[in-house]
């Protein structure tokens, strides 16, 4: 079977010619869905920011248009966002919308001096938590500004100004709105426990649309949408504000960046859900220096005609991603789509019942509130950083809000830094009858643990043997010299002293000699090497022991966070078949983990006859076939195989021999001049090496024998591992070839290994 990597799509938007030929059927549609979106919730978030209804459709026009053409996210879709309304509503009170404009015009120009100094990545070193609480907090105030609106009466600037609002509203109960705004939720709320055709259909577009039908008949009185007339006698340069230059740079501050960091964030979404596509190429990553500048030329002309400020939006981008979007042709049409709206369908917006665009913007802010974002938060014990930017952006307004999570964000890193875990204990009796005690010091130890230390040392009565465990990224020179003189201290009044040292870091003196840490766990090296280097000659037992002693001392976060997770059950990535060699180390040369590789090992890698009694490879097959569904499987061969020497020597006898006769088709393969064979011989390998190559290939000839019918859903790959230097080779187009940088599309183009085998 041979299986061809889907091409990557480009970054720029293709020639027309060839754009027309080959994505032009998959764009088209989706621009379509994406503006039946747009529209929406365009209009939504121009009423929920104050500023005029035709604001939101330039600014959708303008964002899909100019990001499309100039931004460096290829999928990723730009207009007005619900992320920015509370700035935008701030702003428009306190400035007017005028000066607003220019504010976003200005933002924009900043966004455009960001990008071009590269600079793009630094806005993601902001504390998803913070992201998320602010996003929170601003789909709160949408929720308690537009309450009001449902009820017939006016959204407030401020939280407070929106609760004190309530009994006025309901005083003055406007039915017809309450009933329009209902019905959206309503339809909303259903709508995705509908069947999968009727949702090919937006929720958003049949919700207004059918409220708006039914206001027309029912609702006569029902507050409308105002456009104030065409949108084009809208668009028109902002003036130069009077005064107030010092607020003025801060919102554009504001706005830049927060309009940057929601762009960039989710232009990291777009692309984690593209490559999960398995039905279109994916998408090359967000170049997102380039996605700042396309997002900075987009809201420098919104603000110069009018519209509200832009940002990468994700619920149009991954609706573009669900309807088949390929390139940035998608967007721009959407935007092209808005235009054509704008200019020719204006009577059918002002039909639209306002309180319907409430209702809308209820459903969108309580969707910005996302119960994930909650529990991962609490898992990472940040929960309180996430509830104090809500709080923040409630009670002041956005940017303090921001600047109050940013802080407890640092507040929580520095103390995770100073937070050393120090512990000393006795464990039990070494050879010599002396007590053994442990003294662990794990994480970043600085000059303020010295103390802690200090006690922790004191504990240990003198004369007995004592471990330090160190397993730390940094020693700084204080903590050093006061081991070393305490070492030296005990060691002259009859006491032992070892240290065992993980992470970066070994003992004081190692540091100070610049000798490598011997042990490094994390990188999972060669038995020998997992234990202290300590001179003293160990038996097998003793080494057994001794490395299972290291994993429970230290491997508390695995325990708790790894297997955590697996204790319901497994679902691997691939089933992975190899050779029982004890120098082949699978996790370690696939870098994977508990769960991830459900693993058979057969003396030479062999794999019986299908047709024969020998289930020991296709029992395990069947099971992580049918009923762990792994989607790929690999045949892991390597060079110096002690089996393969012995199926070209003499007939071995016993159980041996007896497993060896399943090496005889791949012997007659390579004797025949199979061409991965010769291909091997071209390159100089031994004829055992060369055997061990065509026999990847016999087995997996074999392994989809064994499948069947189902192989067609399996994906075969072919590897093979050079011992003596480590390298890791796949077998493509008849031979193996080494694996490096350049060939990784091959293997993984969707996170995923996708190789090739060649049959013979």
């Amino acid at each position: 079977m041979s299986t061809s990597p889907l091409p990557s799509l480009p970054l720029r938007p293709p020639p027309i010619g060839r754009w027309l030929r080959e994505d032009a059927r998959f764009d088209v549609p989706a621009s379509l869905v994406v503006f039946l979106v747009a529209i929406p919730l365009s209009l939504g978030i121009a009423v929920a920011s104050g500023a005029p209804v035709a604001a939101g459709l330039i600014a959708a026009a303008v964002g899909g248009i100019v990001a499309g053409l100039v931004g460096g996210s290829v999928l990723q879709v730009s207009g007005p966002a619900a992320g920015l309304t509370v700035i935008v509503a701030e702003t428009v009170a306190s400035y007017g919308w005028e000066v607003t404009c220019l504010i976003t015009a200005g933002a924009g120009i900043l966004q455009i001096l960001l990008g071009a100094t590269r600079v793009g990545r630094l806005a993601l070193a902001i504390s998803p938590t913070v992201v998320h609480g602010m996003l929170a907090g601003i789909g709160i105030t949408i929720v308690l500004g537009q309450l009001n609106v449902a009820m017939g009466g006016q959204s407030q600037s401020s939280a407070w100004g929106n609760l004190t609002q309530y009994a006025t509203s309901l005083a003055s109960l406007d039915l017809q709105a309450l009933v329009a705004a209902a019905s959206v939720v309503a339809v909303m709320v259903a709508w995705p426990r509908l069947p999968s055709r009727v949702r090919a259909v937006p929720a958003a577009l049949v919700a207004i649309a059918g409220v708006t039908v039914v206001a027309a008949l029912v609702l006569p009185q029902a507050q409308r949408v105002d456009l104030g007339g065409s949108v084009l006698s809208q668009i028109g340069l902002p003036p130069m504000p009077d005064g107030q230059w010092l607020g003025i740079a801060g919102a554009v501050i504001t706005v830049a960046l927060i309009a940057s960091v929601e762009s960039l964030l989710s232009a990291v979404a777009v692309d984690k859900l593209a490559a999960q596509r398995a039905d279109a190429p994916t998408p090359r990553p967000s170049n997102l220096d380039r996605e700042l500048l396309g997002q900075g030329a987009a809201n420098s002309l919104s603000g110069l005609l009018g519209g509200l400020p832009v940002t990468g939006v994700i619920v149009r981008s991954a609706t573009n991603v669900a309807s088949g979007g390929r390139t940035q042709m998608s967007a721009i049409l959407h935007g092209a789509w808005v235009v054509v709206f704008s200019l020719l369908l204006v009577a059918l917006v002002e039909q639209i019942p306002l309180a319907a665009l409430a209702g809308l913007l209820i459903v969108m802010g309580v969707g910005l509130v996302k119960p994930r974002d909650i529990a991962t938060a609490q898992q990472r014990g940040e929960g309180w950083i996430y509830g104090a930017t809500i709080a923040g952006v409630l009670a002041l307004n956005l940017v303090e809000g921001v600047l109050i999570g940013l802080t407890g964000a640092v507040l929580v890193l520095l103390f995770r830094i100073l937070r050393v875990g120090i512990s000393a204990r006795r464990s039990g009796v070494d050879a010599d009858g002396r007590d053994v005690w442990v003294v662990s010091v794990r994480g970043t130890v600085s000059f303020l643990s010295t103390p802690r230390l200090v006690r922790a040392l004191d504990q240990v009565p003198p004369g007995q043997h004592v471990e330090i465990d160190l397993l730390v990224d940094y020693l700084d020179p204080a903590t050093q010299e006061t081991l070393d003189g305490w070492m030296q201290r005990y060691h002259a009044a009859g006491g032992v002293v070892e240290v065992q040292a993980s992470g970066t870091m070994a003992s004081a003196s190692e540091v100070r000699s610049g000798k490598p840490d011997p042990v490094t766990l994390r990188t999972m090296l060669p038995w020998d090497h997992w234990q202290p280097v300590d001179g003293s000659a160990r038996t097998p037992t003793e080494r057994l022991a001794g490395g299972i002693r290291e994993y429970h001392r230290r491997g508390p976060d695995v325990l708790e966070q790894v297997y955590d997770e697996l204790r319901d059950g497994q679902s691997p990535d691939a089933l992975v078949l190899s050779c029982v060699d004890s120098r082949v180390v699978l996790n370690l040369v696939t870098a994977s983990g508990p769960g991830d590789l459900f693993t058979v090992r057969t003396m030479g890698n062999l794999v019986p006859d299908p047709a024969g009694a020998d289930c020991s490879v296709s029992a395990p097959f069947d099971f992580a076939v049918d009923h762990l569904d792994v989607p790929l499987v690999a045949v892991l061969g390597h060079s110096g195989c002690g089996a393969m020497a012995a199926a070209l020597g003499d007939r071995l006898h016993g159980p041996i021999g007896e497993w060896m006769a399943h090496a005889d088709e791949a012997v007659d393969a390579w004797r025949s001049g199979h061409p991965i064979g010769r291909a091997a011989a071209a390159a100089g390998e031994s004829e055992a090496d060369q055997l061990s190559q065509v026999n990847v290939a016999v087995a997996l000839d074999r392994l989809r024998a064994m499948a069947g019918e189902r192989a067609g859903d399996l994906t075969f790959v072919g590897l093979w591992f050079r011992i003596d230097d480590g390298s890791m080779h796949l077998l493509c187009d008849g031979a193996f070839t080494p694996l490096v940088d350049a060939e990784l599309s091959q293997l993984a183009p969707r996170g995923r290994l996708t190789g090739v085998s060649a049959a013979r």
